[in-house]
Order: structure tokens, then sequence, then C-alpha cells
């Protein structure tokens, strides 16, 4: 704007500088002679000259800068979440804040007993007072009137494991509190949370808004054993095979999935669970490389057949958990939040979904959780679930973390003008 303006400017005042020039040209060529014998009058002509020409740029300097447009702050230093990648959520730390919990999960019919720590005994309420600060920005307060209000007529989908139906419920909790008519929100089958069923999905009527879970673990498709395979071989994944309800997460506004804590060899192989590629056994093959494998086989599905504009992808990275012991059975649930990650920062699983939303056509956005989660050893179920005499370092209690994992979607999706 400044440049065009200086444009502008030097193009009016143009015509004025040349007849100056002209001017003092003709009295440079008409008294050339007559300056040979009269130097002191030629010395008074050409400073006279220099002069008007000095107060000329002078003025220009001064005056000029009165005229320049005002420059908007949003240009200049723009809005921290007016772009994804001028906010990184996921580099930050915890922080106390007393106005936290967003909800109260025995007042939401949609929380899961077995995640509501504190129905379930649960006496220190510490760790559901902390927050998530980024490091470079702040991620807005949640105003649950103001997300229904925009989310209205939209369809947000889930698809993944137990990680995945409990933000699920979180986020159903959290925009409840933004509901006056509660009997409004209601599952659209009728059915209760229960942790097998493949399909729940909510609607909040008031808003015409459905948020959907899809109870997809591994994403690609479970099946039989094939003929002739080794007895050990119990069941396969066929990791070609995209999971067979794909179809229903098409018509949606808002597409969330997660996967991970299934692949693991006691969720798989020890359980007689081994990998299927085109019919073809392959006995051998390591997990990482199934899950890769795997993750290819969605991202083909995503490129050909999500339209990206309407819908925006997310895939959620490995949950960290914090399982103890030679053998991971320990689940010691702390106080407070861990100083220290112990490596749990860091996950194969996120490692290789990132890999794969790299080399997309349709853009998809991580939510890289695994940092995040790493230091929250005091939010686990722990003992405090429904049944508590078998101990979970895996699951959230609700409130907690998974509430933070929503804010900053909700906050990705407001910053695209989604």
């Amino acid at each position: 704007m400044v440049d065009s303006f200086n444009h502008w400017s030097f193009g009016h005042l143009r015509p004025f500088v040349k007849k100056v020039l002209s001017f003092g040209k003709g009295v440079l060529k008409g008294h050339c002679k007559f300056w040979i014998f009269q130097s002191f009058n030629g010395v008074i002509v050409v400073g006279s000259l220099l002069s008007f020409l000095l107060a000329m740029a002078y003025a220009y300097v001064i005056l000029i800068p009165r005229f320049q447009p005002v420059m908007n702050n949003r240009y200049e230093t723009p809005h921290f979440n007016s772009s994804v990648s001028e906010c990184n959520y996921f580099d930050g730390n915890w922080i106390q804040d007393e106005s936290y919990p967003l909800y109260d999960a025995s007042q939401c019919p949609f929380a899961e007993r077995g995640f509501n720590c504190l129905a379930n005994g649960r006496r220190d309420r510490g760790y559901t007072k902390w927050r998530w600060k980024p490091k470079n920005c702040e991620i807005p307060r949640f105003n649950a009137r103001e997300i229904l209000e925009k989310m209205r007529g939209k369809r947000i989908v889930f698809v993944g494991d137990s990680l995945s139906r409990t933000q699920w419920e979180s986020l159903i909790c959290m925009l409840m509190t933004g509901v006056e008519d509660k009997r409004s929100v209601y599952e659209i089958n009728g059915n209760k949370i229960t942790k097998q069923i493949r399909f729940l999905g909510v609607r909040f009527s008031s808003f015409d808004l459905r948020i959907d879970f899809y109870r997809s673990i591994f994403l690609v498709q479970p099946g039989p054993a094939p003929r002739r395979a080794p007895k050990r071989v119990k069941s396969t994944l066929k990791i070609d095979k995209l999971d067979d309800i794909r179809n229903e997460w098409i018509d949606s506004d808002i597409l969330l999935f997660n996967s991970g804590h299934w692949w693991t060899p006691s969720k798989l192989f020890e359980m007689g669970c081994y990998f299927l590629i085109g019919g073809s056994l392959k006995l051998g093959m390591p997990i990482t490389t199934a899950f890769e494998r795997a993750l290819l086989t969605w991202a083909s599905w995503i490129n050909t057949t999500i339209n990206a504009n309407r819908t925006s992808v997310f895939f959620r990275t490995f949950e960290s958990s914090h399982w103890s012991g030679r053998n991971h059975l320990s689940c010691k649930v702390t106080h407070q939040p861990s100083s220290r990650t112990g490596g749990r920062d860091r996950s194969p699983i996120s490692d290789i979904i990132i890999k794969a939303v790299k080399a997309m056509a349709v853009p998809v956005t991580v939510l890289h959780v695994t940092p995040m989660g790493a230091f929250r050893s005091d939010a686990h179920v722990g003992t405090w679930s429904d049944n508590p005499s078998v101990p979970d370092c895996s699951h959230w209690c609700l409130p907690g973390v998974p509430d933070m994992w929503n804010e900053i979607l909700l906050s990705n999706l407001l910053s695209k003008n989604h």
C-alpha cells in the first residue's frame, strides 16, 4: 500500500518537477555567456534553483507521511489462529487454572460411568484444574453457546477406539453446558453408551447438530483365518481394505480419526490375529510395518473419497499411557502432573501417522497429543472406574485431558473460519 501511494505521489509531482528542471535548463542555456562575465549573478541563480529544489524535497518528506494510510494491526501482527501454522498448539505446558473443569460428568448422561472418576470414589480434584498453554499463542476460552451456534447444521464424526469414544463423550458434555433444555440432546437410536456398540449418534436438536461415534479400532477390516492357515492364526486384519462401515463416515463436516492402542502384540499376535494382504497371510510382518500399510489404505480412501471443500479431516496421534513395571502391568496414578515425560512424548505409532499425512493429497490436520499427554500421569482412570479391580493407565478421567483435545480441535476449526 505504501509503495503504491509513493508511486501515485511521484506521479503527480513529476510534471511539476519537470517544469522546474526545464526552467533551470532554460536559464542555464539562455544565460550561459552572461554567466561567463557575471559569475556572481550566476552563483545567485544556481543557488536559488538548488534552494528551491531542496525546499520541495523537504516538503515532500514532511507532508507525505501525513497522507499515508494507517496499517491495520491484524495485518502487521496476525492473530495467532488466523492460520494453523501460526500456532503450534502442541508445544507448551500445563498450568493450573481454577476455572476448570468445564462440566460435571455426573450431570452429563453421555459420560461413561467408567470414566467418571469422582463419582467412582476419587477424592482429589486437582487433576481437573489443569489447562494446556501453548508457548506462542493462546487457546480461546471455551464458550459452549458460541460453538453451538457456529456448528449449527453440522455433522461431526469420530472414528476409532475407546479413546476416540472418550473424546466423543467429552465434546458432548462440554457442549451440553450451553443447552438450556437438556432433553433436546439425545442418542438418535435410543442406545445407551456401551464399550462394544459400533455406532452411537447424539443429536442437538435445537442446533441441528449431530456428533457421531463409529467404533473401528484398527480402521481396516478384521476377518477370519484363511483356509490351511497355521493353528496359531485365529483371525486376520486385511490391512489393504478399509473398515466395511467406511461409507457411513463420508457425509460429514468434521471427520476425526484415531488408532493405535490395539496395535500391540497382546491385542494381535497373542490373540492369534495376523495380517493379510490380497489374500496372502503375512506371518512375519512387524506390527509397525502393518500399521504403516493400513494407514496407506486409509490415506488412499481419504484422497479418493472425501470432499475437502466440505469435510475437515483430523487424525489424533497416540495418547500417552502411564503403565509401569516389568510387564507394564502396574498403574500408579500421581497427584500432580509429571515433571518429565519419561520418553512418553514420542511414539512410533505417532511418527507413522505424521509421515502418512504429509504424503496425502487431501489436507489432514494432525492433532499431535502425544507430548502433552506424557506429563499427565495424574489424570488416568486408575482404580476409579466402574471395575476398580482392573487398574487403567490408558484411559482418562472425565472431565480431564480429552477436554483439552476438544478445545484444541474447536480452536483449530474456528481459526480456519470453518
